[in-house]
């Protein structure tokens, strides 16, 4: 019996991947769909720098997303792929009322925070299946959410 995936890396390893993916896929459209609230709701002094910075985190937020779930096909399951499967496993939570620069950088770096967690439990367990393309992008977002916390954190002294 067979028990490697279409790219050669072990099916049932490559089924706790693909769930730990999808958990991370909730979380990003979440984060997503967030940022997009922020960028047409932000109000006061720093909207213009804050609705252009917005619109690129979720344009970028946007491309993971399609990288996560082409990722959990690549592996041979299904991307979670429904709002009321997003709002089941989210652990972000949709942030539709907030209007203030302050409480909504708050509210990212909560969720950066969020991302950041399930982006290293998931490369932990790319790291086991020798899944060298998954480890490459759970990789490359937690360098590029660390700074973006970094980032906010000073922005928002």
């Amino acid at each position: 019996m067979n028990n490697m995936n279409a790219i050669g890396l072990n099916i049932e390893t490559s089924k706790n991947l693909a769930n730990s993916l999808n958990d991370l896929l909730a979380n990003f459209q979440l984060y997503y769909q967030n940022l997009r609230s922020f960028h047409w709701n932000i109000k006061g002094e720093k909207f213009f720098e804050l609705h252009t910075k917005f619109e690129e985190l979720y344009t970028l937020a946007n491309l993971h997303i399609d990288e996560l779930a082409e990722r959990v096909l690549t592996l041979g399951f299904k991307p979670l792929s429904s709002f009321s499967e997003y709002l089941q496993y989210s652990e972000i939570k949709e942030a539709s009322t907030i209007e203030q620069a302050n409480e909504i950088i708050l509210n990212l770096l909560t969720s950066l925070n969020i991302l950041l967690v399930k982006e290293r439990n998931a490369l932990l367990i790319s790291n086991e299946a020798n899944d060298e393309g998954t480890n490459a992008l759970l990789s490359s977002y937690i360098v590029e959410h660390e700074k973006l916390v970094w980032m906010l954190t000073a922005y928002n002294r």
